[in-house]
């Protein structure tokens, strides 16, 4: 796979990474956990150069980081660029979407001072690659957690510390305390709000890019053609844009990807990454995947060069029907 680097001063990864959470958190979350099958992808993901591995503390909560521990041991660790997250708490078991963990903020540096070493015990590491703050707590000015993740950074427990969907302001108040080496948030054909301001600057700043949900949560792939072919508890079932009439004209969208697909001799969700990684030379999709074939349909769109007229043609498709959240 063709590579870039996690930052100006980063590591080297593969332009396209692999977000865990789905392994153990937010999609199908009743159904039955394959965990063995999620170790091979992990280990498969790095063999096939996705060595950016990502995940987090309230993934689960906590099993996620567990999983990515286990497919991590055994000399595997060497070869990931491992990034984890703090600042979002489970509140209540349920509550949220798809009846998944209700969410909540923590931010407050007591807070993150603790919560890496659990995280670095949870992985079997000494340390990780980027340690990201997962939203910005509203409580909490964003120098004083910031200060905390620079601590961290300073303990030798983190290499890069990183941001999670975040403003240009945001981005820059924390660089005042401490260089931003990633910001995560979404990006794909139907996510497009990072274009204007975020990715921009931090292509100036040299800061990389990592694009979560960069299929559209799997609907960019062409997975569903109706709201009843989400599992029962799956997080997707409490989306404005999975609901039976936008879901229905959203199609309308994997339709025409699927044509420049086919123009282009790739599968829809090779041409929506390829898209995704065409935004910028630091931008690095972590499409999220416990299964083997799609783990390599996602890998190969790392080798996808897109024409002028591709393009041309994904820049011009329709905004969706319905909000994110």
């Amino acid at each position: 796979m063709r590579t870039t680097t996690l930052g100006s001063t980063g590591p080297e990864v593969g332009v396209i990474g692999l977000g865990c959470m789905g392994m153990s958190h937010g999609y199908d979350i009743t159904g039955p956990r394959d965990d063995d099958t999620s170790i091979g992808v992990i280990r498969q993901a790095l063999d096939l150069g996705a060595t950016l591995i990502d995940t987090s503390d309230v993934y689960g909560p906590y099993t996620n980081e567990q999983l990515v521990g286990r497919a991590l041991a055994g000399g595997h660790r060497e070869r990931a660029v491992l990034a984890t997250k703090v600042g979002l708490v489970a509140t209540s078991p349920t509550g949220g979407p798809g009846n998944s963990p209700k969410i909540g903020n923590n931010g407050r540096p007591e807070h993150i001072r603790a919560a890496i070493d659990e995280s670095l015990r949870r992985l079997g590491t000494d340390h990780v690659d980027l340690y990201q703050l997962h939203r910005v707590d509203p409580e909490v000015p964003i120098e004083e957690s910031w200060g905390a993740m620079a601590e961290v950074v300073a303990a030798g427990k983190a290499r890069q510390i990183g941001l999670s969907e975040v403003t240009v302001a945001q981005i820059a108040r924390a660089q005042a305390v401490h260089p931003v080496a990633s910001v995560q948030s979404e990006l794909s054909l139907w996510t497009r709000d990072p274009l204007t301001e975020v990715l921009p600057y931090c292509a100036e700043q040299g800061i990389a890019f990592l694009p979560f949900s960069p299929l559209g949560r799997g609907f960019l792939a062409g997975r569903f053609t109706s709201f009843d072919d989400l599992p029962a508890d799956d997080f997707r079932r409490g989306l404005p844009r999975f609901q039976q009439d936008a879901l229905r004209a959203n199609l309308a969208i994997v339709a025409r990807v699927r044509e420049i697909a086919d123009r282009a001799g790739a599968s829809p969700a090779q041409v929506a990454l390829a898209w995704v990684v065409a935004q910028g030379d630091r931008v690095i999709p972590i499409p999220g995947t416990k299964t083997p074939k799609y783990l390599l349909d996602n890998c190969a769109a790392g080798d996808v060069q897109l024409s002028s007229e591709d393009l041309t043609d994904l820049d011009g498709l329709p905004a969706p029907e319905g909000g994110r959240y």
